[in-house]
């Protein structure tokens, strides 16, 4: 007979108890999140406010639907258009769009008032609608949809 595999096969007893340490761990924090314990998402606007991040950039904007399913964005202020996107592109942008659009109509608030896209001191982007609350944090979607919402707010033109 081999002697080849001729050793313990147990786990060491400092990795198990490491094992149930974390266990344990993941256990507790489930509980005190399901508790109410402790938050159950992060809070943009309140780490913001907590680490004094102002907004550096502003821009109230419109946006309309076309009869060609294109989406139409311009300046609540100068009426400028300052984007267009066609039917079927920037499907993120259009979602967005979509989601907020949709808590107004909820809201029985119309289309007109405009929506407040902000570049913040950070480099974080948010959409929000100043009439029902609702807001979008766009720089936790990835760097291409943050440059499609950050086109918007520097104003360049399609």
């Amino acid at each position: 007979m081999s002697h080849a595999h001729d050793h313990d096969p147990t786990v060491p007893k400092g990795a198990l108890v490491a094992a149930g340490a974390l266990i344990a761990t993941i256990l507790v924090l489930t509980g005190a999140v399901s508790w109410g314990l402790l938050p159950q998402e992060g809070n943009p606007e309140l780490s913001r406010a907590a680490a004094n991040v102002a907004p550096a950039q502003q821009r109230d904007l419109l946006f309309a639907d076309r009869a060609d399913g294109a989406v139409v964005i311009s300046d609540a202020d100068t009426g400028e258009t300052v984007k267009v996107i066609g039917y079927g592109e920037e499907g993120f942008t259009r979602a967005t769009l979509r989601r907020l659009a949709k808590r107004r109509a909820q809201a029985g608030v119309s289309a007109e008032p405009p929506f407040t896209l902000t570049r913040w001191e950070n480099g974080a982007l948010s959409l929000r609608d100043p009439e029902t609350g609702a807001k979008a944090e766009i720089h936790g979607f990835g760097p291409d949809h943050s440059a499609a919402f950050a086109e918007m707010l520097d104003g360049a033109k399609s």
